[in-house]
């Protein structure tokens, strides 16, 4: 019978894995292990032939610890914690879930945008300090004349297009490794991404992280931006660079920010971006509805009974060679 971890895991129960290993006829076992020693130390208590993975690291010295282990699924669509080039130096699969909640980002990223166009958290804390002002926090643009930029023009990018062309005056897009067919009509391209900085009054990036995108919205970025402009992420929150993301508030070359991740998670009230008056954030939660995190949960487990099934996930991202090994 094949053995499969959950690593770790935020939601309250994992009931709905456990039914679809147990209508797999699989065994499936689960622990909170946040290091590599506590992923080593479940796996190899279990016997595990694969693992599903929400937050915790795997590594190559993870992966070398743990022989049997023939494939990794991501809860999620990125998979930062997770070494891509260890999986496939080791013959380990690597799956994830690249296409649930895309609507439910896309949606988010616009609704921040528009929060902070229009000042509506903002002239909450007003009212709640006393304030009582149509511009007590800044005058405020209309969006139908302004320019949205998107970084990264994937399945949410593409979306997140889609939902905000008739909000939005022009919706430009950088991304280098689309080709020219690969854009909508409505979508005008943009080949240097300080350009699209340059052109852009809110700027939503949607890229994975990696090395080349760790912290590639930097200082250099903010200071091509119109003053007062605005930045939304969505993404990944290492993707921006934190300490020049609030110079640039602090400069108003920024008028504000709204963010859904962040380098380092959770926030801590008294940290300065927390505390930041022209800073909205959301706990990591674009991703969620019921129905999108049923999707996520669904597809994240499925790959690990297909791979045992059939030697190959549904949602490949590192083509591995190993197989089910025998009990």
């Amino acid at each position: 019978m094949p053995v499969f971890l959950l690593t770790d895991f935020d939601a309250p129960n994992f009931a709905l894995e456990e039914k679809l290993f147990a209508d797999a006829g699989m065994r499936f076992v689960t622990a909170q292990a946040r290091s590599e020693d506590e992923v080593i130390a479940a796996a190899t208590a279990c016997n595990a032939d694969g693992l599903l993975i929400q937050y915790a690291p795997v590594t190559e010295r993870v992966l070398s610890a743990l022989p049997r282990v023939g494939i990794c699924s991501r809860i999620g669509a990125g998979f930062d914690t997770i070494d891509p080039k260890a999986c496939a130096k080791l013959g380990v699969w690597l799956a994830n879930s690249p296409d649930y909640g895309v609507g439910e980002v896309a949606t988010h990223a616009l609704a921040l945008a528009l929060d902070i166009i229009r000042g509506t958290t903002f002239h909450t804390a007003d009212i709640r300090a006393g304030k009582w002002h149509y511009e007590s926090n800044g005058k405020r643009r209309r969006a139908t004349e302004m320019t949205l930029g998107i970084v990264g023009l994937g399945r949410i990018g593409k979306r997140m297009a889609h939902v905000s062309r008739n909000l939005f005056k022009r919706v430009i897009a950088y991304d280098p490794y689309l080709i020219d067919g690969d854009f909508p009509a409505f979508v005008e391209r943009v080949r240097d991404l300080h350009e699209l900085f340059r052109q852009a009054d809110v700027v939503s990036p949607h890229v994975p992280l990696n090395d080349e995108t760790r912290g590639m919205i930097d200082a250099a970025c903010f200071a091509a931006m119109k003053p007062r402009s605005y930045v939304v992420n969505t993404a990944r929150g290492a993707v921006i660079n934190i300490p020049d993301l609030l110079a640039a508030l602090d400069s108003g070359q920024l008028d504000s920010a709204g963010l859904d991740v962040l380098p380092d998670e959770p926030a801590l009230p008294g940290e300065r971006l927390t505390e930041h008056p022209r800073v909205v954030l959301t706990p990591h939660s674009a991703f969620y509805s019921v129905e999108s995190e049923i999707e996520l949960r669904t597809k994240a487990a499925r790959n690990l009974i297909t791979w045992a099934r059939t030697g190959r996930p549904d949602y490949p991202v590192v083509m591995g060679t190993k197989t089910l090994l025998p009990a």
